[in-house]
């Protein structure tokens, strides 16, 4: 059965409208993707800027703090106080790329330092492997008395479908929530914020500070040119299909 010219372009009517739709959608993922680039850059280039600056005192009370996290996160503060060892919580991770002795499993120490305006702010002390989790175990570590931390601020880990939620009851932490550790212990005036701490390690005490992620994967330019790279296939393969529809109409 002969096929008319006008039935072949009738016939790229479907495929035309799809193709049209798919090259749309893979457009977008690559803008999409650019517009990811720009971000991680920024942010990159932010936080290496933010970390060398001078620390500042932190402010005595939730009131008095006039800045939003996103301004302020990854800057250098200074808060004096005593740490609460009794309300310390460990939150599983792995840690690779260590700047100390350990890595791999382990834990996060997170030890609420009560300051003396009465607000509290939550301290990540640093990393401990897994067999030692237990605070016992590491004694010289559990600093008494009034102690002066600097840490680079950060603002509580956000929720996602990869991570479990907290369960206080087990003693099972999976994420750094400053508000999660205030109602476990019915604690208030808790600041909403972290502070990881940036001492200097030393091998013979944990938790090993100063372990707080400065670098960034940054693959976005690859994947956009992916994204880009599967539109000009597309087309090119949609007009191999169009020419070869229409020269078979000649036939």
């Amino acid at each position: 059965m002969t096929v008319t010219r006008t039935q072949a372009i009738r016939g790229l009517i479907l495929p035309g409208v799809l193709s049209l739709a798919a090259l749309a959608v893979l457009i977008m993922l690559g803008n999409w993707q650019m517009q990811r680039l720009a971000w991680k850059e920024a942010l990159i280039e932010t936080i290496a800027k933010r970390v060398t600056e001078t620390p500042q005192l932190l402010p005595a009370t939730p009131e008095s703090l006039s800045f939003d996290l996103e301004r302020e996160e990854y800057r250098r503060y200074i808060a004096t106080g005593r740490f609460l060892h009794q309300h310390e919580v460990q939150v599983y991770t792995v840690l690779s790329d260590a700047k100390g002795s350990f890595s791999g499993a382990g834990y996060w120490v997170l030890t609420p330092l009560q300051r003396e305006g009465g607000s509290i702010v939550i301290i990540n002390r640093g990393f401990v492997p897994q067999e030692l989790k237990n605070p016992a175990s590491r004694k010289e570590g559990q600093a008494e008395g009034v102690v002066r931390v600097t840490g680079l601020l950060r603002a509580p880990e956000q929720v996602n479908f990869f991570t479990p939620a907290n369960d206080s009851a087990k003693n099972a932490w999976y994420r750094r929530n400053p508000t999660d550790i205030e109602r476990a212990f019915g604690l208030k005036n808790v600041l909403p914020f972290m502070l990881d701490a940036t001492g200097e390690y030393r091998p013979d005490m944990l938790p090993q500070p100063n372990e707080t992620k400065l670098s960034f994967t940054n693959n976005h330019l690859g994947y956009a040119l992916t994204w880009y790279g599967l539109a000009c296939t597309l087309i090119g393969v949609f007009a191999a299909f169009a020419r070869q529809r229409l020269h078979a109409s000649r036939l």
